[in-house]
């Protein structure tokens, strides 16, 4: 492997860490269990989310659906609506959402689809969908254009994100913690 001008698993700013607690407090209070379906992050949610003694209870799974074929299968994410939207769309992250909600016991699902960057020709590096489902609700679904060519800050913007709408979500159930 060639050697590669950023690390490959980079430091989480404290932000982020505080965020993800606040999203497991919240969880905590409200007694609900959250999955997570991530693409460009992957895992990094999970993980983040798994990271804090005594708020495992309200992580029930997570699914890292990297490639089409995953998010079929693992997900039930049509076949064309991939073929026809692409995996980084509106509708795919929807999808994920929904399928993550529905392949668990969880609550609430997120999930996570787009180009972390650089990629191929034609698609928009930081161009990030990340969907947030509650049991019983639509998908919400947020669009992001995080302009970097940088995939760990790509990534560290969507983590952003990602929690704070997990925290916006947490706070519509009536959680006050």
């Amino acid at each position: 492997m060639a050697a590669q001008s950023e690390t490959l698993s980079p430091a989480l700013p404290t932000d982020i860490e505080e965020l993800a607690l606040d999203v497991l407090r919240k969880a905590v209070a409200a007694d609900l269990k959250l999955a997570t379906a991530e693409s460009c992050t992957g895992g990094l949610l999970a993980s983040l989310l798994t990271d804090v003694e005594g708020c495992g209870h309200c992580f029930e799974r997570g699914f890292v659906t990297y490639s089409d074929d995953s998010k079929v299968q693992l997900l039930g994410v049509p076949r064309e609506l991939l073929e026809c939207g692409g995996a980084v769309s509106r509708d795919t992250a929807g999808a994920m959402a929904g399928g993550a909600l529905s392949q668990s016991a969880a609550h609430l699902a997120i999930a996570i689809t787009g180009f972390a960057g650089p990629g191929e020709p034609g698609s928009e590096s930081g161009l990030v969908y990340v969907a947030v489902i509650h049991r019983g609700q639509p998908a919400q679904v947020s669009e992001y254009h995080f302009k970097s060519n940088s995939r760990g800050e790509v990534r560290i913007r969507t983590l952003r994100a990602a929690l704070e709408l997990l925290i916006e979500q947490l706070e519509r159930c009536g959680t006050k913690a």
